[in-house]
């Protein structure tokens, strides 16, 4: 499917949706207005919700206080990313289409301007779900949104001198990134996902999604923070 300008798959980090602060309904309803305006220039999207510390901190008290399998603590993860799911499809109301897509193979409804997406199956984070939809709603760009403005070489919070890419090749960003997946994994983008993008030939803009107004100039297509990844 040649890939619409107008469609995008935006990944929205669970740590901007349930941070560990709490929840923050200004930031919900900001964000929930900027996809509005943008749905009323005829652009349309899905979303898909991560789990974020919430996530972590589940599979964490999980793992410690039994002997569970990676597919358990995956599927618990799944759980929490479906309840984040289910605040942002109670938001946008009338705006996205009825239920939740947790399997990207699934005939997707054409006549809403929103879907909400979560988890799907053990082994295949919400990055990956992001970027199997990108390529079955026929979206060239995945944005992926977290509380990041940039992929960086190392932790920009725990180093000063950490250097931002604004641009790189998939080659080089799995060269440096790449990995095995691993359940509650906290990278900019996922190993497996990362792969299945670079094969795809998507796009992938790693952006910080607090930024609302950044996040305007991205899927207007105008000059923006953060780092394209093609």
């Amino acid at each position: 499917m040649k890939p619409n300008k107008n469609n995008f798959v935006l990944s929205l980090g669970g740590s901007l949706i349930a941070p560990k602060e709490g929840i923050d309904p200004a930031f919900l309803k900001r964000f929930r207005a900027l996809i509005a305006k943008q749905a009323r220039k005829g652009r349309r999207f899905i979303i898909v919700c991560g789990g974020g510390a919430t996530c972590r901190a589940y599979q964490k008290a999980a793992a410690q206080a039994a002997k569970l399998t990676r597919d358990e603590l995956d599927r618990l993860g799944i759980q929490v990313t479906v309840v984040n799911a289910s605040l942002m499809r109670v938001i946008f109301g009338r705006l996205a289409a009825p239920g939740i897509v947790t399997d990207p193979r699934v005939v997707l409804p054409r006549k809403f301007p929103v879907i909400i997406g979560a988890g799907w199956k053990p082994g295949c984070s919400t990055d990956h779900d992001a970027v199997l939809l990108a390529k079955h709603f026929g979206a060239g760009t995945v944005v992926n949104f977290s509380n990041i403005s940039y992929v960086y070489d190392k932790d920009p919070r725990k180093f000063p001198d950490a250097k931002p890419f604004k641009k790189l090749s998939w080659a080089e960003f799995i060269r440096r990134f790449g990995g095995r997946w691993s359940p509650g994994l906290n990278s900019p983008f996922d190993p497996v996902a990362s792969k299945a993008a670079a094969k795809a030939g998507l796009r992938v803009v790693i952006a910080d999604g607090r930024d609302l107004a950044n996040t305007d100039k991205i899927i207007a297509g105008k000059p923006f923070k953060g780092t394209v990844i093609s």
